[in-house]
């Protein structure tokens, strides 16, 4: 099992190198190759197959790796794959079929079509390159979000599948909806941060100095208002989070014993490394907190109540004054399932085992668990790693917003600190994209 999970764990962040990379790059090489069709200045033809090199290169490593992920979901998860196949797998078998064909299509008439076709049809195979990268990752997302979230679906105990009720509840989710336009627009700061760098290389070793000038703009530009719409659709994860998977919530803000009105942690001495007394203490040291930004985030109410991790664990009574039941009368209800479920295979389908399974199924897991311990997750990793995002997140929309200052108002090829700023930008955002997991 753990050595499955570190397969799959490397060759998904070794893929996820090139994916948000590739939905950013589509963007730039679009708006590139439409100055050129407006215009018809070979400049610009020049500038977009520039970035449409690099593009291909970055595309086709994210297919290689894309592959050998979809087949490791078969061969480390198999038995996985065959539980929740009628769900999980179709938005994955749609991306296939639609998605990756319509990208592979295009994508050959984009690097070989330049002097085969009219610059109008070579504009539209470019954008509709970037469109099938763009509704790969849709369907992608789709297939994840119902993993954090799992609806339209029901379990059938005489063929022991979760089998789909509800298509569009599926690929429509509010979880799915925000984890695409979130995902999205974090791709387009990334791509943006790419052109930002390679054109502050350029004008730090002082070459193709115009190209770099003006792919900087269109870079900046998109950078900070990508940014912006990144910031915004956070708000919304960090929501669906609350109401989903508060013990995510609870990890990410080591939020021990929770409240009303519950403050949003800025800063705190959160060992990174190992696992806090959760069960002992009050809160972590050196707290530093916006007050009750932590219940608006979480409930949309200043005075919002959001469990901490005791709670989650001991049960606790929602606003809308619906009781969450404890881990420990999760776990019973969980083994009630699981009896019941074997009692149904083993030939007893009466009307009270039915019964039993369909009202503790969504506790089947729980009858698993040994200890609290399992359910909650790693506080410091949790912790730090949302504040680095968040951090590096506001960075980008002041480096954006000063490059574009910059580049209107002042000759850019001169301050050679924010030159290297920009550079430094792409390995910037190379780590929330992957460890945090934009």
């Amino acid at each position: 099992m753990n050595w499955s999970r570190a397969q799959f764990a490397l060759t998904a962040i070794y893929h996820w190198l090139f994916v948000p990379l590739t939905l950013g790059l589509a963007l730039i090489m679009g708006i590139m190759e439409t100055y050129y069709y407006r215009t018809g200045d070979e400049f610009w033809k020049k500038t977009a197959q520039f970035w449409q090199r690099l593009f291909g290169i970055n595309f086709a490593m994210g297919v290689a790796t894309g592959i050998i992920l979809e087949f490791e979901f078969g061969t480390n998860w198999s038995n996985y794959s065959w539980f929740v196949g009628d769900i999980f797998g179709a938005p994955l078998a749609i991306e296939g079929m639609l998605a990756f064909f319509m990208e592979s299509t295009f994508v050959a008439v984009m690097f070989f079509g330049w002097n085969k076709v009219s610059r109008g049809f070579h504009l539209a195979s470019t954008w509709l390159t970037g469109l099938g990268a763009t509704i790969s990752a849709w369907w992608i997302l789709v297939a994840n979000a119902w993993m954090q979230n799992p609806v339209g679906c029901e379990f059938n105990p005489d063929t022991m599948r979760n089998e789909m009720t509800s298509f569009w509840e599926v690929a429509l989710s509010p979880m799915a909806v925000n984890k695409f336009t979130h995902t999205i627009t974090s791709a387009w700061v990334l791509g943006a941060a790419f052109c930002v760098g390679v054109s502050c290389w350029y004008l730090l070793k002082k070459r193709h100095v115009e190209f770099a000038r003006k792919s900087l703009k269109i870079g900046a530009t998109v950078g900070l208002v990508s940014s912006l719409l990144t910031a915004m659709v956070g708000d919304k994860s960090a929501y669906l989070v609350a109401q989903h998977q508060p013990m995510k919530l609870a990890a990410m803000e080591a939020l021990y014993e929770g409240g009303k009105g519950e403050s949003l942690t800025a800063v705190a001495l959160v060992n990174p490394f190992s696992q806090p007394d959760y069960m002992n203490q009050t809160q972590p040291p050196m707290k530093i907190a916006v007050p009750n930004a932590l219940s608006f985030l979480a409930t949309r109410d200043f005075n919002g109540y959001v469990p901490g991790i005791r709670n989650i664990i001991n049960g606790y009574t929602k606003d809308d004054g619906t009781v969450e039941p404890s881990l420990k009368e999760k776990m019973v209800r969980g083994k009630q399932a699981i009896a019941a479920l074997k009692a149904f295979r083993g030939g007893q389908k009466t009307e009270a085992n039915i019964k039993t399974l369909k009202d503790n199924m969504k506790y089947f897991g729980y009858g698993y668990i040994k200890n609290a311990d399992e359910t909650v997750p790693h506080i410091g990793i949790n912790f730090w790693a949302f504040r680095i995002m968040v951090g590096l997140g506001a960075l980008f929309i002041l480096v954006f917003a000063i490059i574009l200052f910059i580049v209107y108002r002042k000759d850019i090829t001169r301050p050679r600190l924010l030159q290297l700023a920009g550079v430094a930008s792409f390995h910037w955002h190379i780590l929330p994209a992957n460890v945090v997991g934009w």
